[in-house]
């Protein structure tokens, strides 16, 4: 049983508390948090070039500070997580511009507006082409990435800024496919809007009636603006305000998958090339798969191969046909995310298309280290359809072959 002596003792250390926490909040209630916030974190203005942020790309194609020659790195200010995240994305907007750059003038690709008739008021995307993406009478490569910030002709922006642009970039994909004499197409699938900053709201003012409150009313509404401010506090030191922005989708390439469907529809259904390839990787084999319900048959006729690379899609979500299952398996290979090694056969979670690691367990990595594996892929798939094409007696072309396997198919 507790004595009379220790109750007295606790009730002591209680009180003592109560008056302690009294203090503080009292305290608390004083403090202008507003003010106290604008001291913690610098303004929200960063430089708009790589040179004025003191950085620049090797001869190695890596990201490092013009004066230390160090790597970049995101926590240039401790406990101000917002802005060091603000900072890293505006350094990121100048990445994906120097990218627009390298497609044009390294590797000789043409910026091509979309929609195709667009009017001068209306938003507008993009994708690029290689000279004779529209001409190239044998192959055609579609470039796909997945979703998020990453931009036309980049895998990763992450791996662009903290591992090197043969990684983070499509570059490498153009140039060898360049070299092995595939036109080129470079999609753009997450360029979907304008954002344009939304008129600011007047500030209502002080109703005449306010006066007329209660006091008790009055001060619980202080003590929630209070309560308000204290929360805001604790949840992050910053008081800025960002402008408030409405986005107005560009028109038949307001998403992703009806980017892919628009590029497809006026590009690479009238492309000369025999056989079209495609890379997509996570997001962008989604896209592939919905282009597939809806375009089935021209799919079919002219991609001679799929390379995915931890693609997201999912056949049984998307209600993808038995006969676009199996065209996915013949056709189609997934390098995924895996500790395994590059190549090796991962079991299959769905009855799609095999899969195969891609030597990383990191998801942004797995399209660089499948590079070589998927550009062989392609060149077995073409040695196969041609090979197939020559022995066959009744059909001249693999696109006659697969018209006529789907017709009976379908019956």
């Amino acid at each position: 049983k507790c004595s009379f002596s220790h109750v007295l003792r606790l009730y002591s250390i209680w009180f003592t508390f109560s008056l302690f926490f009294a203090y503080l909040s009292n305290l608390l209630s004083r403090i202008d948090l507003d003010e106290l916030m604008k001291k913690d974190e610098p303004p929200l203005t960063f430089p708009k070039t790589l040179e004025e942020f003191e950085y620049t790309f090797n001869e190695q194609g890596q990201l490092r500070h013009t004066t230390t020659g160090e790597a970049f790195v995101f926590n240039a200010r401790e406990d101000l997580h917002r802005w060091n995240q603000k900072r890293y994305e505006a350094l990121g907007e100048i990445v994906t511009q120097y990218v627009y750059e390298l497609l044009e003038k390294k590797c000789n690709m043409t910026k091509v507006i979309l929609p195709v008739d667009v009017t001068e008021e209306e938003p507008r995307s993009f994708i690029y082409l290689s000279a004779d993406a529209m001409s190239n009478p044998a192959k055609l490569l579609v470039l796909i990435q997945g979703g998020g910030v990453v931009r036309a002709g980049q895998w990763a922006r992450r791996l662009i800024i903290n591992q090197d642009l043969d990684s983070g970039t499509q570059i490498p994909f153009i140039t060898r496919a360049k070299e092995e004499g595939y036109g080129v197409m470079v999609l753009n699938p997450n360029e979907n809007h304008l954002e344009v900053e939304r008129p600011a709201k007047p500030t209502p003012l002080p109703s005449s009636e306010a006066s007329d409150e209660p006091a008790e009313k009055r001060e619980c509404k202080h003590d929630r603006e209070s309560k308000k401010k204290r929360d805001f506090y604790e949840k992050y030191r910053n008081p800025q305000k960002e402008s408030e922005t409405e986005q107005i989708p560009i028109r038949e390439n307001g998403s992703p998958e009806e980017h892919l469907l628009y590029v497809w529809d006026h590009f690479v259904s009238n492309a000369a090339a025999r056989n079209v390839f495609i890379v997509a990787h996570s997001y962008g084999g989604l896209s592939l798969v919905e282009l597939m319900c809806q375009r089935e048959a021209q799919v079919k006729d002219r991609v001679c191969a799929v390379a995915m690379t931890d693609s997201v899609h999912n056949i049984w979500h998307q209600d993808a046909s038995k006969s676009i299952q199996e065209w996915l398996q013949q056709h189609c290979r997934n390098w995924v995310s895996s500790p395994e090694p590059l190549d090796t056969p991962v079991e299959p979670m769905l009855p799609d298309c095999p899969r195969l690691s891609a030597g990383t367990e990191r998801h942004e990595l797995t399209s660089w280290r499948s590079f070589n594996s998927i550009f062989q892929f392609f060149s077995k798939a073409l040695q196969t359809g041609d090979e197939y094409e020559e022995s066959s007696n009744t059909v001249t072309t693999r696109s006659s072959h697969r018209t006529k396997h789907e017709h009976n198919h379908d019956d």
